[in-house]
């Protein structure tokens, strides 16, 4: 993979060269939210080609935010899962589901989930990181 130029060493730029464009917040919001851990489970995120979708998973395996073993359901397979430095996104993406949710109109939020991160973020997010802790063996 081709090293990323750094603009400068702000960290915001810093982070934003790992995690910040759509595809790579869509592939953690499917971790986080939905579980999808697999390639043929990510490849069907808002018709993402497999060659972005590998791009963007290797960027996430290079800088540790993700792991990647073989499925021991499913020996050909591989199961992606969050690393502790990806666990410490889930309050980031969390928090531009509640700005989206509650900026946006005409999208899809589920009202009850909405209403729970807006009264309860903090409660929301670590319920959310210790289901991710457990899920993807980070325990």
């Amino acid at each position: 993979m081709k090293q990323i130029e750094r603009r400068s060493d702000c960290p915001i730029s810093l982070s934003l060269d790992i995690f910040g464009d759509k595809w790579t917040l869509l592939i953690l919001r499917d971790f986080i939210f939905f579980d999808n851990r697999h390639f043929n489970e990510l490849v069907t995120i808002e018709k993402i080609s497999t060659n972005i979708l590998a791009d963007r998973l290797n960027r996430l395996l290079k800088n540790d935010i993700i792991k990647k073993e073989v499925d021991k359901n499913n020996k050909s397979s591989y199961l992606y899962s969050l690393t502790e430095k990806g666990i410490e996104l889930i309050p980031i993406v969390i928090e531009i589901y509640k700005w989206g949710a509650n900026n946006i109109d005409g999208n899809n939020a589920n009202s009850e989930f909405k209403n729970e991160v807006n009264s309860n973020f903090s409660k929301v997010t670590a319920e959310i990181v210790e289901r991710i802790k457990t899920t993807h063996n980070t325990v």
